[in-house]
């Protein structure tokens, strides 16, 4: 009986699974993006997640968790620093998880196994729209929205005002430069 043991078992005896695991999440962390057979991208989906997690954390101990879940090696190493400096300059800011995308490719053509390509959601999340659970309050917004002629006339005198100002600029500007020439030819 398998009594604690968690996740699926791949085929494979515990020591192995848990090195493919930590082999498939470092190449998809590496590549962003791989190739492989369903039920193993379904496995390591919870590792990847929770690495992005901690990388979003940012601190000392979530990197030494991140290593020590990749296996401590310098190139792991290298990878886990890579990840955290690409959160913090935002890759997955607006995202609070689903860091992972698996996509179908069909079965393989030797074994029948069902593969798909897994790979990392790097593109900002759309926002949805929320609904209005009462009409009455979505008419008295719109009431209370300014008319379109205002805010056009409006813009049409800001527009105004900064065309004054440019040519106010550019006279003085003409004028400084005859006011030196001036000098120059009284310098003479």
């Amino acid at each position: 009986m398998r009594h604690n043991y968690k996740g699926r078992k791949l085929g494979t005896n515990p020591s192995h699974t848990k090195a493919m695991k930590r082999s498939l999440t470092a190449a998809l962390l590496y590549n962003d993006r791989i190739k492989t057979i369903e039920s193993r991208a379904k496995e390591i989906r919870p590792e990847v997640d929770r690495i992005i997690t901690w990388a979003k954390k940012g601190d000392i101990h979530s990197r030494r968790l991140a290593i020590a879940r990749l296996g401590g090696g310098e190139d792991n190493k290298e990878l886990v620093r890579e990840l955290f400096e690409k959160v913090e300059q935002g890759l997955f800011a607006d995202r609070e998880g689903g860091y992972t995308r698996i996509m179908k490719l069909g079965p393989r053509k030797g074994d029948g196994a069902p593969m798909v390509i897994m790979e990392l959601c790097t593109e900002p999340v759309k926002k949805k729209a929320k609904k209005t659970a009462e009409p009455a309050k979505a008419a008295k917004k719109a009431e209370k929205v300014e008319e379109p002629e205002v805010v056009e006339e409006e813009a049409e005198e800001i527009v105004e005002a900064e065309v004054v100002e440019e040519a106010e600029e550019v006279a003085e500007a003409a004028e400084e430069a005859v006011e030196a020439e001036e000098k120059a030819e009284d310098a003479e």
